[in-house]
């Protein structure tokens, strides 16, 4: 279990590197699906790893100058207020329902990202 587990994790941080995502589209149905664990207890170590990795990733795009602060910044305030308003609400949403909805928001954003037109 600890070998699949670590492997889950390279899959996440492997991911997050190409695709600057927290990884938790990959965690979450990972350990769901085949570590068994609960969807509100997956989105919570997901949660959890999101912070080195995220911090990993931040030193590397600082070295590299392409990370715009403010905007950072801004983001940050909502995902705050945000995260506060969820994470009290979540935990009264039946762990069935709650795999459907990640399921189809997962599904809705990467179809919209293979229908998006790149910017010119």
């Amino acid at each position: 279990m600890i070998f699949s587990t670590i492997l889950m994790g390279l899959i996440a941080g492997i991911v997050s590197g190409l695709l600057g995502v927290g990884g938790g589209g990959v965690l979450v149905p990972l350990m769901v699906i085949v570590l068994g664990i609960s969807q509100h207890s997956a989105q919570g170590i997901s949660l959890l790893v999101i912070v080195p990795t995220a911090m990993i990733g931040v030193w590397h795009f600082h070295k590299r100058r392409l990370i715009d602060y403010r905007m950072a910044a801004y983001l940050a305030v909502g995902a705050v207020i945000g995260i506060l308003i969820s994470a009290n609400f979540v935990q009264f949403i039946p762990g069935t329902i709650l795999k459907k909805i990640f399921g189809v928001f997962v599904l809705f954003i990467g179809c919209q990202m293979i229908m998006s037109k790149t910017p010119k």
